[in-house]
């Protein structure tokens, strides 16, 4: 594991300390000129938590400095520290302590990442979403970004496939309706929204659950084991039309799917071109 690599497993802490002093000395900045992450991956901050600590920083001041970045025209863009920064607003200060640091787009997302999952500041979905973020965007293998962040392969894995379900579940799982225990059964399962309903209205256990998806996995399991031929067709379409592909037949064998995936909007753009050619 590189140098760099170690620091952000350590956290933010650790990367503050590889900062040269100048870059890292505290600056006080006018709060009006700093602004929220716009790739933050905790979405949701809960008011009550906002309001004491902005009651604590009226009584004691602002003990952490907000860590932030340069962005031009005398304007700073939040790397790590968000709560902080509603919370100095909500208390009528007008600057506060910032460290400025250097940072590319993608390194910002990476150390705010860091910092929630240290604070444990993310719901399970939020993480989720940051993980398959920073894969997709870095191009990365779960492998590398285990070494990065300090969390093991299976948990990021774990979460990233819970993605893969309705988004009402999803809502469950942040509300604590539903466990990731039961989100883990429900993955694969066709009517796993309906099941999840029912695990609210009948309190199942995740065993229960377990036992009545059973067979849904069973036929997923059978499902991957491909036939070699089949992985080599999809192979060499992947590899002509540069997108991940799909086959999958019907019990008889004569008829089927083709399934293609993209990762952003630009790519389905591109694939809606091709087809109109």
């Amino acid at each position: 594991m590189s140098k760099e690599n170690k620091k952000l497993g350590m956290g933010l802490g650790a990367l503050l300390s590889s900062s040269s002093p100048n870059k890292s000395s505290v600056n006080k900045i006018d709060i009006s000129k700093i602004s929220p992450n716009k790739q933050q991956p905790r979405k949701n901050f809960e008011e009550k938590e906002v309001r004491e600590l902005s009651n604590s920083i009226k009584n004691q001041g602002l003990i952490q400095p907000i860590i932030v970045r340069d962005v031009g025209n005398d304007e700073y863009e939040i790397i790590a520290g968000e709560r902080r920064w509603r919370a100095c607003q909500l208390a009528g200060l007008h600057s506060v302590d910032c460290v400025v640091l250097e940072a590319s787009e993608e390194k910002v997302f990476e150390l705010a990442l860091i910092e929630n999952i240290q604070r444990q500041d993310l719901n399970v979905v939020e993480e989720a979403k940051a993980y398959k973020k920073l894969i997709e965007k870095n191009s990365i293998k779960t492998e590398e970004l285990s070494k990065k962040i300090g969390k093991s392969s299976s948990h990021i894995s774990n979460l990233i496939r819970i993605l893969e379900l309705d988004e009402e579940i999803h809502n469950m799982i942040i509300s604590k309706k539903i466990s990731m225990g039961h989100a883990r059964a429900l993955i694969g399962v066709p009517d796993a929204l309906a099941k999840a309903r029912q695990i609210v209205e009948k309190k199942l256990s995740v065993r229960d659950v377990e036992k009545s998806t059973s067979k849904y996995k069973q036929i997923r399991k059978k499902q991957s084991q491909k036939d070699p031929n089949i992985l080599d067709l999809e192979r060499e379409l992947s590899d002509k039309i540069g997108l991940k592909t799909s086959i999958h037949f019907n019990e008889s064998g004569s008829s089927g799917s083709l399934t293609l995936f993209y990762s952003d909007l630009n790519q389905l753009d591109e694939i809606m071109k091709r087809l109109k050619k």
